[in-house]
């Protein structure tokens, strides 16, 4: 009965470490941080990105930490259940499960324009539809299935990105392109800081939604062959990649183009010819730099799509298993795959994307509710670990327990927690300043939609924050329980 009702520990190291390192590669640091270095200059990018960037580590060390010792699907939803209130937990699982339901359908319309940059004249909506299936059977056929793809195509992320750094690095001492820019941009008119503190503050926004799809290396941890030897190994290469990726790659940038340039200001998709990888290997000879890019975007945009069905899948599955939502999302079939739980969230995506194309203010409104509940889920996780910690302290218990210690506690937890309700409420800072109500309203929308669903359950259940004694430090409690239902 255990086999047949639970998820199967399929995924190995390697692909847990893949997905830890091509997990926040995409169309942000691809297209839109060009738009970073236009808003804060070549040094002003940088500072956001490292600061978003050290946030994210800590966070990751944060969820680490319980996710070794509690390896279950639910992740942060299921640790805010149980080491802080049983409302956060609910409000945690359905705004996560929204906010991934939600950007499945952005990313399969994405794909769609990524591919009309060959074909034209098809029409988008049978790119998207195409895509979709293809991500519905991939999570359908098995949890091997979906780390395999997701393995790959994180490789050819990866891959992308090194060859760029070679490149960039070459372009700027001189050695390809011609002309050798060293650090000029960096001295160029108003840089390397271009508009103080409030566009660096902007640019945190831009960064934060670029690394967003981290901390799905917590949802991973219920199908972890070993969660206590892949997941530390994957969150120390966050901080690598992170280093690696975004900080050298907006450096090479900023290095070869001044933050002058309209070329940076595109944002999405459809702005691939100006994309500052197209022009950074055009610049170093590459003639066919936009099709190489445009195919490695088309890449990025179903690897997010496909590890968007698979976190909102998982979410489902988990709020079925702990009675949150209908229980028959937390059944699963013969192959370990929650089925009830992917149909559910294909069916929310499908109608999401159909809402693009019939029903544009329906669209806008579903994007702009899911637009900060991947900042909310951070917040979650920074405090469910400060919570977990210190349980773990108030029961006598030894750190020793611990199969992997978050470093600098508390430091980490409360440094995101305050970053992250930085970066929420900087969202719109201009629209506060100038009264507009209605632009207040669509950015911070997914901000009382999650308050609505805590205080909805905590009313009607009645639930207190669970004091540090009380708290239940059982390993694998959860997941016992849920191979019974």
């Amino acid at each position: 009965m255990a086999e047949k009702n639970n998820v199967k520990r399929a995924l190995k190291t390697r692909h847990l470490s893949m997905i830890a390192l091509g997990g926040s590669i995409g169309t942000g640091l691809f297209v839109a941080s060009g738009s970073a270095i236009s808003t804060a200059g070549p040094g002003g990018a940088l500072v956001a990105y490292i600061g978003i960037g050290l946030m994210v580590y800590f966070l990751m060390t944060s969820l680490g930490e319980m996710a070794t010792y509690l390896p279950v699907t639910g992740s942060f939803a299921t640790y805010s259940r149980r080491f802080v209130d049983p409302a956060l937990g609910f409000a945690m699982g359905w705004n996560y499960w929204f906010n991934w339901a939600i950007t499945l359908a952005v990313d399969i319309s994405t794909a769609a324009i990524v591919l009309r940059y060959w074909f034209p004249h098809v029409p988008s909506w049978v790119f998207s539809l195409g895509a979709l299936i293809i991500i519905f059977l991939i999570n359908a056929l098995s949890v091997a299935s979906f780390g395999e793809t997701e393995y790959w195509m994180s490789l050819i992320k990866v891959v992308t990105v090194l060859i760029f750094l070679v490149v960039g690095f070459l372009t700027i001492v001189g050695i390809m392109g011609g002309h050798a820019t060293y650090l000029e941009n960096f001295a160029y008119k108003k840089a390397p800081f271009v508009g103080g503190v409030p566009s660096i503050l902007t640019v945190f926004v831009v960064a934060g939604f670029s690394f967003q799809g981290t901390e799905l290396i917590g949802i991973t941890a219920g199908e972890s062959k070993d969660p206590a030897k892949s997941i530390p190994k994957a969150i120390k290469q966050v901080f690598w990649r992170i280093l690696l990726f975004y900080i050298l790659a907006i450096f090479v940038i900023a290095c070869l183009i001044p933050y002058t340039s309209p070329n940076l200001l595109g944002s999405d998709a459809s702005d691939i010819t100006i994309s500052p990888f197209t022009l950074v290997f055009k610049r170093a000879g590459l003639a066919s730099a936009a099709s190489i890019m445009n195919a490695v975007i088309l890449t990025s945009v179903v690897s997010a799509a496909n590890s968007g069905m698979y976190a909102s899948t998982r979410m489902l599955f988990a709020l079925g298993v702990s009675g949150d939502a209908p229980k028959i999302f937390g059944k699963v079939n013969g192959r370990g795959i929650p089925m009830p739980a992917l149909l559910g969230t294909t069916l929310v995506g499908l109608l999401t994307f159909l809402s693009s194309i019939f029903g544009e203010q329906i669209y806008s409104f579903l994007v702009s509710a899911s637009g900060l509940t991947g900042f909310i889920a951070w917040v979650g996780i920074a405090l469910a670990h400060y919570r977990f910690r210190r349980a773990f302290k108030a029961q006598g218990k030894d750190l020793s327990q611990l199969r992997y210690k978050a470093k600098w506690f508390p430091v980490g937890p409360l440094l995101a927690l305050i970053i992250c309700l930085l970066v929420i409420v900087g969202q719109d800072i201009k629209s506060f300043a100038n009264l507009d109500w209605q632009a207040i309203s669509v950015t911070y929308m997914s901000v009382p939609l999650f308050i609505i669903l805590y205080l909805y359950y905590k009313l009607r259940y009645k639930t207190k924050l669970i004091p540090l004694t009380e708290i239940d430090l059982t390993r694998h409690e959860l997941e016992h329980e849920q191979a019974d239902k």
